[in-house]
């Protein structure tokens, strides 16, 4: 597998950005929209930790375990959110996407569906990705459902795994995707995203 290196991708419709620090101002602003750095479930950064934020991720991207992005709506030319490619192992051909967040009118639209479409293309079409992995936390049952709806399938839990913001410690749901299953996904998650859509 390749090392995953600073790359565009994008739809008419949404860009992912390589992140860099002139996205940090847009970021924060996303943020804002539900206030998403409430929820003790989420690594979403909290208002004036924002350009701490992407420093951190770009420091993981620095050290070959992270590619992060920024993700734009392109009709209105707003940056909605961010994901990333993290613990990257090129060595066993694996890397999972996480990290991601959108602002909450964009949670529930094609955004999600649209992004992992692309970073799964990239990861597995481009990188040569034997398996794609996410990780959630045990009470985020919303991530799960969205998860599940890309197709992953539950590898288990692991439990007592990692620190909240809150300080308490999560169990962490992990889900894969192997590259011998991806032909299938790939053209369930384009024929979801050709449905049209409620208004």
């Amino acid at each position: 597998m390749r090392k995953p290196d600073p790359v565009t991708l994008e739809t008419p419709l949404v860009r992912l950005e390589p992140m860099t620090a002139a996205h940090a101002p847009g970021l924060e602003v996303a943020a804002r929209d539900g206030q998403l750095w409430k929820l003790r479930i989420t690594s979403v950064p909290e208002p004036g930790e924002t350009a701490a934020y992407v420093v951190a991720a770009l420091k993981g991207q620095q050290e070959g375990h992270m590619l992060p992005f920024a993700v734009r709506d392109l009709a209105s030319g707003k940056i909605i959110g961010s994901t990333r490619y993290h613990d990257v192992v090129p060595a066993v051909e694996r890397l999972e996407i996480g990290y991601t967040w959108y602002g909450r009118s964009w949670q529930r639209s094609h955004v999600n569906t649209t992004c992992k479409l692309l970073l799964m293309t990239h990861a597995f079409e481009v990188l040569g990705a034997k398996l794609v992995g996410w990780r959630t936390d045990n009470y985020n049952f919303a991530s799960q459902r969205a998860i599940e709806r890309l197709g992953a399938r539950k590898d288990g839990v692991l439990r007592h795994h990692a620190l909240r913001r809150d300080g308490t410690v999560r169990d962490t749901v992990m889900y894969s995707l192997a590259a011998g299953e991806w032909p299938e996904v790939k053209a369930h998650l384009q024929y979801q995203l050709a449905l049209p859509r409620e208004t």
